[in-house]
């Protein structure tokens, strides 16, 4: 437990004296997961990807992806959605030692996910099951985001005033190539991609520090427009 002891220490879930931070100055880790569903007692992770960012600029050099041996039955309909067969995931390691490694890899970064509510669902309760904690990393949400910038705009920017809340939809909008099908890792870059893309929108509308944009892209925040969220 030594490892838990001095991640749970180092870290704290406000943001403190990080809420003046720049954007451009901020560590972030983008992430993704993919599930056997949305249940979150009955389902579980089957894989995660990440990449880091530092402001805006996407390393490709620090990724995280890793395939999990989810330890009960897939559903035809979660394997139509992330191509994951129970074949591809027989020999892989569970869930306990690929978290640890996501944990470490994450350090005291602030996550970045697209409708990162149900990643963290899963994630959190993997981590109170081994900590007795929620992971206590600062989290944003690009949906959320995308959501205050359509308000804030009136709809009048072109580029983020997409059909709907999808990931790849936004992506689209904003003139990035979606590629690969619910790869955690790709839509992890594709999240960071998309952040890339809203930043100097947010810093047009004042939006620079680090807790500003924590106000404008909350995971909790109620959406202005609730009708498009898939």
């Amino acid at each position: 437990m030594g490892f838990w002891k001095n991640i749970l220490s180092h870290r704290a879930g406000d943001l403190g004296t990080r809420a003046d931070v720049s954007i451009k100055e901020t560590h972030f880790t983008a992430l993704d997961t993919e599930l056997t569903g949305l249940d979150k007692k009955r389902d579980a992770i089957i894989s995660i990807g990440a990449v880091k960012m530092v402001g805006g600029r996407i390393d490709m050099g620090k990724s995280f992806y890793h395939l999990v041996n989810p330890g009960t039955e897939m559903g035809k309909a979660s394997i139509v959605v992330h191509e994951i067969t129970p074949s591809d995931i027989h020999e892989k390691p569970s869930i306990d030692s690929v978290i640890r490694e996501f944990f470490k890899f994450c350090s005291d970064d602030i996550l970045i996910g697209h409708f990162i509510s149900i990643d963290l669902n899963f994630l959190n309760r993997e981590a109170r099951r081994i900590t007795g904690r929620p992971l206590p990393n600062p989290a944003i949400d690009t949906l959320a985001m995308v959501d205050w910038l359509k308000w804030s705009s009136h709809g009048d920017d072109s580029e983020i005033n997409p059909e709907n809340y999808q990931l790849h939809e936004i992506a689209r909008g904003l003139g990035i190539t979606p590629e690969g099908a619910h790869n955690a890792l790709m839509d992890a870059f594709m999240t960071a991609q998309v952040f890339q893309r809203l930043i100097p929108r947010l810093e047009q509308k004042g939006i620079s520090t680090l807790g500003r944009l924590m106000e404008v892209s909350d995971p909790s925040r109620k959406l202005k427009h609730p009708g498009m969220v898939i």
